[in-house]
């Protein structure tokens, strides 16, 4: 018995001081579900930009920046407080009337919106975190 309860209290250690210290899932940018309709509602009362990713589930450079850069502490840290953060696969769903509303010239494009819907900034490609918030730093 004495055995077993050793045992135990030695999984349960070890299981703990291998766990991640902290939970990361929570450290990048926050994107929100709600439809677009919605969303600009949100902007305007909240005299909030919207950041946009727009994606295509197909696009390399689009997984990178989800994968590498939006995870990021410090990007999530300021884009969680300065804006309204908003992922659209523009081949599903909403994204094929969004295209047109906003015209793409290719994948990844993160658009920097008002709450009117004018697109304040406009920027294509995988960008590290740095250069990322460079670009959001830079939108009023």
């Amino acid at each position: 018995m004495i055995r077993l309860a050793s045992l135990c209290l030695f999984v349960l250690f070890t299981a703990t001081s291998f766990a991640p210290a902290n939970d990361d899932t929570k450290t990048g940018i926050q994107f929100t579900e709600a439809r677009w309709a919605d969303i600009l509602k949100q902007a305007k009362a909240q005299k909030k930009v919207i950041f946009l990713d727009a994606y295509a589930s197909w696009c390399g450079p689009c997984k990178l920046l989800q994968k590498n850069t939006f995870t990021q502490k410090a990007v999530g840290d300021v884009f969680n407080k300065r804006f309204i953060n908003v992922k659209m696969d523009m081949e599903k769903g909403e994204g094929p009337a969004l295209s047109q509303v906003y015209p793409l010239e290719g994948y990844p494009t993160m658009l920097f919106i008002d709450g009117n819907g004018r697109v304040v900034k406009k920027v294509m490609g995988y960008m590290p975190a740095e250069d990322l918030l460079s670009v959001a730093k830079s939108v009023k």
